[in-house]
C-alpha cells in the first residue's frame, strides 16, 4: 500500500509541475534599440537626472519651445517656460521626489520623432505621511531639432498609485544604465 501511494503521490507531483511550467507565461524577448532609440533614451535618463539635481536650467533645456505637457488632459500646459514654471516645486523637491527612467524608445518612420516610455516613482518627503510611495508610468514624445538635439514635444503620465516600499526599492533596481542596444 505504501509504493502504490508513493507512485501515486509522484504522478500527481509531477502532473501538477507540468501543469505549472505550461501556465507559466513565456519570459518577453529583451528589448533591443537602435543607436537613435538609444539616443533618446539617454536623453531620457538625462531629463530624469535633471530633476533629481534640482537643476531647472537643466530641465528647461530638455523641453521643446512649444512643448506641451498634461498632453492628454483638457488643458495642457503649453510652452517651455510655463511647463518650467509649473514644475519649479516638483525640481526643486522640497515636499516630493519624482523618479522615473524609460524602459522603451521607439522612432517610427519619420527619424525625428520619437517616443519614451517607462515608470514614475513619488515619494512624498514629510516624514508624518502615512503613504510615503506611488508608482505611475510617463509616455513622452521627443523632437530632434535642426541642432541634433532630442527635446521634449509632449509629455504626459498614467496616475500613481499607491506603492509599498517593496515596490519602490524593485523600482529602483529595474533602472538599467546603458540603452539595451540592437
Amino acid at each position: 500500500m505504501k509504493t502504490v501511494t508513493t507512485v501515486v503521490a509522484a504522478a500527481l507531483l509531477s502532473s501538477l509541475s507540468a501543469a505549472s511550467v505550461a501556465q507559466t507565461p513565456p519570459k518577453p524577448e529583451p528589448t533591443r534599440m537602435t543607436r537613435a532609440e538609444c539616443e533618446v533614451w539617454t536623453r531620457e535618463l538625462s531629463f530624469a537626472q535633471s530633476v533629481a539635481d534640482h537643476d531647472g536650467a537643466a530641465f528647461a533645456s530638455h523641453l521643446e519651445p512649444d512643448a506641451a505637457f498634461g498632453a492628454s488632459q483638457a488643458q495642457p500646459t503649453r510652452g517651455r517656460d510655463a511647463i518650467a514654471k509649473r514644475w519649479t516645486g516638483i525640481v526643486e523637491g522640497k515636499r516630493f521626489k519624482l523618479s522615473w527612467y524609460p524602459t522603451r524608445t521607439t522612432i517610427g518612420g519619420v527619424g525625428d520623432i520619437a517616443w519614451s516610455s517607462g515608470p514614475s516613482l513619488f515619494e512624498d518627503l514629510d516624514p508624518k505621511t502615512t503613504q510615503r510611495y506611488r508608482i505611475g508610468a510617463f509616455h513622452s514624445v521627443w523632437h530632434r531639432g535642426a541642432d541634433g538635439v532630442w527635446r521634449v514635444l509632449f509629455d504626459d503620465g498614467v496616475d500613481p498609485r499607491p506603492a509599498t516600499q517593496a515596490e519602490a526599492l524593485a523600482f529602483r533596481e529595474g533602472r538599467q544604465a546603458t540603452c539595451p542596444q540592437a
